[in-house]
């Protein structure tokens, strides 16, 4: 069985990003090695395919360094809940409104829960009423993202900060 050795030919990129011309393999790697470098292949489906001799571990370094910076200038947002029951007085509503817009402030989407129990499932209006006081009071502060919505025993309403 006689097989027949072809060595690859590739276009190689020197260090300083100048074109080296086409080498094959052999004769790439070595030069790479000679250089105190690793040779990267960097275009494989090209013709004839690429190489970039360089520091690969210099390389990813860098890419770790510049993923670190991006994720340290992004601004995660979180979504906070306040939770409300129908019969929820006039006071304690204001103080769960004042807290929406807290979390609003801080650029926090809320998640606006009203549960019902029991009976007052008959009674759906009241925690209704209660939802549109809430998007009467964030009107200027919020945008209702999610409407008031009926899920299971438990009427939702998202609100995200206004930009």
């Amino acid at each position: 069985m006689n097989r027949e050795i072809r060595v690859r030919e590739v276009r190689v990129i020197g260090p300083e990003g100048e074109q080296l011309g086409i080498l094959p393999t052999p004769d790439a790697l070595r030069q790479a090695q000679e250089g105190g470098y690793d040779l990267v292949e960097v275009a494989p489906t090209a013709a004839p395919p690429v190489c970039r001799i360089m520091d690969y571990g210099k390389y990813k370094f860098e890419l770790s360094k510049k993923d670190h910076q991006n994720r340290r200038h992004q601004k995660s947002t979180q979504v906070k809940e306040i939770k409300l029951r129908p019969r929820t007085d006039k006071h304690d509503l204001g103080i769960k409104i004042r807290q929406i817009k807290e979390f609003l402030a801080d650029g926090n989407k809320t998640k606006v829960t009203l549960t019902f129990r029991g009976r007052e499932m008959a009674n759906q209006e009241m925690g209704r009423s209660l939802m549109n006081m809430v998007i009467a009071e964030m009107t200027e502060t919020g945008t209702i993202e999610y409407a008031p919505r009926m899920e299971g025993r438990s009427l939702i309403m998202i609100v995200a900060p206004k930009n």
